[in-house]
């Protein structure tokens, strides 16, 4: 389905990122990826699916490093025409609180990256009338939880980017979508994860059910491989007039 299509994942050295570059690659698409940490396996295992795979460790708090992933993809594969805006960070304190610094990083990560590569990339979108847009939210873009402002923040201004850039481009074959996760067991939330353990003195297991049981009715985590189909399906034929939605896989958490 995505044969001859060039896919940009931010963020996707690890977790939901990468299960999203494996799916998209398992449906085709030559594949870019970018994170931090090692980049040597998350290739091997685009690779292995049998997909071209380049990667850029553009820092994405940055907006001159951004323009070069940007121009990396298109010299690399000719353009980019799947962009999905992953990378994010998380900080935890009462506003208050919060560090300044933290807030800055949070907001540039997670929300003005996603702006970066979308201008970007649209352009050559636009011109071969034909690409998808996804922007991985979450249900944070949709609801709040307390001591989470910046991540709060930046996720609903991700949702509020997602149904603009829907709406400018509505007349084209370019769509754009977030996806919205609840709890997702990812480096990100194992953190939160043991340091809810070690605060009431739980086991790992325990502390899982504990986080699970405070927001997500189903009592289970969305894996990687669930939010990746989504993607993929966004990129097919049957959600070409699918545009501007956030869609929530949060086992019921915003049903409540």
């Amino acid at each position: 389905m995505l044969k001859g299509k060039t896919a940009l994942v931010t963020g996707s050295t690890s977790g939901i990122g990468l299960g999203i570059a494996q799916a998209l690659a398992r449906g085709g698409a030559n594949i870019v990826l970018n994170g931090f940490g090692d980049a040597e396996a998350p290739q091997a295992s685009i690779r292995a699916l049998g997909a071209e795979v380049s990667y850029h460790g553009a820092d994405m708090s940055k907006a001159a490093e951004i323009e070069a992933m940007m121009a990396h993809a298109a010299d690399r594969f000719g353009q980019v025409d799947i962009l999905v805006n992953n990378a994010g960070i998380q900080h935890v304190a009462r506003i208050e609180d919060f560090p300044v610094e933290r807030w800055d990083a949070i907001i540039a990560i997670n929300l003005t990256s996603a702006f970066h590569a979308t201008r970007l990339a649209l352009p050559a979108m636009r011109k071969s009338n034909w690409g998808r847009i996804i922007n991985v939210a979450s249900v944070h873009g949709l609801v709040a939880s307390a001591e989470k402002s910046a991540y709060v923040a930046a996720k609903h201004g991700v949702v509020g980017l997602t149904k603009v850039t829907a709406l400018e481009n509505a007349t084209t074959g370019v769509t754009c979508n977030a996806i919205c996760p609840g709890w997702v067991l990812t480096p990100l939330v194992q953190k939160q994860v043991d340091a809810k353990a070690a605060a009431l003195g739980l086991s790992n297991d325990e502390a899982k059910k504990v986080l699970l049981s405070e927001k997500e009715p189903s009592m289970q985590f969305t894996t990687p491989d669930e939010l990746a189909a989504l993607a993929v399906f966004f990129c097919s034929p049957a959600a070409q007039n699918v545009r501007g939605v956030a869609w929530n896989m949060d086992g019921g958490w915003t049903a409540q």
